[in-house]
């Protein structure tokens, strides 16, 4: 059944978490508000402050929902993550204290499924408990995220396996005390059976740091980049490092990239909220030419396109969750795809709407808009550009259609009027109708 109401129970949990992320995490954000420090397990000064909120959020059953009760979460099915990630979306630092941040949540899912009882014990549980970061290291210099295109290479060599090649953009890896990276054990199998997945130790030898790369809004002079350039020179990890098996990498990145990208969705609603309450806020304060911005017939269009979009927006991103929630696994394939391509245009449509309502303040670093218009870029390119995920919507609505071997296409009308007239040919006669 359809339903758009949410049970009172949980929906006393979303009011407390939206109280919590506003007087407890914002504040995180501010203290330190560069994107690499909520993986920083070396910042004494905000780890004493991190603690403390994550026990409040155990004490509220909300501590890593994503996961089962078996890995310490509560096992949320996706329409509860959907609400309760737009609350965290409003935060940076909201995911950490929640323990839902991102790579860790995939890397957490990965090892939970394919990992060792060594592994395990060495890296999830401390992974879930948040005491230590993670990182993915797939995407390449040469190949960015076509996995079709990797040369990072892995052979076997005897109890080992070496892996040599260079990865590019792997998140937080200066951070990380282990990373799981893709890389090719058999280059002559089909494109989805070349790769295979490693646990690999971030002291291992070899693993060399070529450096961290800045984004926008990094400033490289200070080294702030956190997405690494890295060069593994024939790095040796032990034969049950491999995650899954031989030629099972591809299905092993796909296992965690799915709800990443869905989750990546869900709290792009709660920052796009966010700057529409500012919008909101600045229109009936802010005054020019003798009254209020609310009363100009563009604010009011900035204001009604951002609330339209928005809802459209939050729907399909419900409705993907929905579909995960109840239907048969991959169903959901084409609906997290439009969400991932949606994504990157209201969020950059709704942020741009905001500065510009801002003015000069909107340009400036005062309002959390700078933080939001810098991730606007890399909205559409995270988890794969934007331009692979329209063609990857087009095929699964295609797979809907059939093609026609009729002269005419089968909705057209003078063909549908002879067949209307052949079904009801008796009563059109009776009636005097040619």
């Amino acid at each position: 059944m359809w339903d758009f109401q949410t049970d009172p129970e949980f929906q006393a949990k979303l009011d407390w978490a939206a109280t919590f992320v506003r007087e407890e995490c914002e504040p995180l954000d501010l203290l330190f508000p560069h994107l690499g420090q909520p993986y920083n397990t070396e910042n004494k000064a905000a780890r004493a402050i991190l603690a403390p909120l994550r026990e409040r959020v155990k004490e509220q059953g909300l501590w890593a929902c994503h996961l089962g009760p078996e890995l310490g979460g509560q096992g949320y099915g996706q329409i509860k993550l959907a609400l309760l990630n737009e609350v965290l979306g409003r935060s940076m630092w909201a995911p950490t204290v929640f323990g839902t941040a991102a790579p860790d949540t995939g890397n957490a899912e990965i090892l939970a499924m394919f990992g060792t009882d060594a592994q395990k014990e060495q890296y999830l549980q401390p992974l879930l408990d948040g005491d230590i970061v993670s990182s993915f290291s797939m995407t390449e210099p040469q190949a960015g995220a076509d996995p079709k295109e990797f040369i990072c290479s892995a052979r076997k060599d005897g109890d080992e396996w070496v892996i040599s090649g260079e990865k590019w953009f792997s998140s937080n890896a200066r951070y990380a005390s282990f990373l799981i990276v893709m890389a090719v054990t058999d280059p002559d199998a089909s494109p989805y059976r070349r790769m295979s997945m490693f646990v690999v130790p971030a002291e291992t030898p070899g693993v060399e740091i070529i450096r961290n790369v800045s984004v926008m809004g990094d400033r490289d002079e200070l080294d702030e980049g956190t997405h690494a350039y890295i060069r593994y020179n024939d790095v040796r990890v032990p034969s049950d490092a491999i995650l899954g098996g031989p030629g099972q990498g591809f299905e092993v990145a796909q296992a965690r990239l799915g709800g990443g990208r869905v989750h990546h969705a869900m709290r792009t609603v709660g920052k796009c909220q966010r700057a529409l309450d500012m919008m909101g806020e600045r229109a009936l304060s802010r005054r020019t030419q003798g009254e209020v911005l609310a009363k100009k017939q563009l604010v009011q269009q900035f204001i009604a396109d951002s609330a339209i979009e928005l809802e459209q927006y939050r729907l399909l991103v419900l409705k993907t969750a929905w579909v995960i929630d109840t239907q048969p696994h991959g169903s959901a394939r084409t609906y997290i795809a439009m969400c991932k391509v949606a994504m990157a245009k209201i969020y950059h449509d709704i942020i741009h709407r905001a500065i510009q309502l801002h003015g000069s303040l909107g340009s400036t670093v005062e309002t959390p808009l700078h933080d939001y218009w810098h991730g606007v870029i890399s909205m559409g390119l995270a988890d794969g550009p934007t331009e692979v995920h329209k063609v990857a919507v087009a095929r699964g609505v295609l797979a809907n259609y059939e093609p026609t071997d009729a002269l005419f296409p089968t909705e057209h009308i003078p063909t549908r009027l002879i067949a209307a007239k052949a079904k009801h040919a008796a009563i059109l006669e009776e009636y005097g109708i040619a």
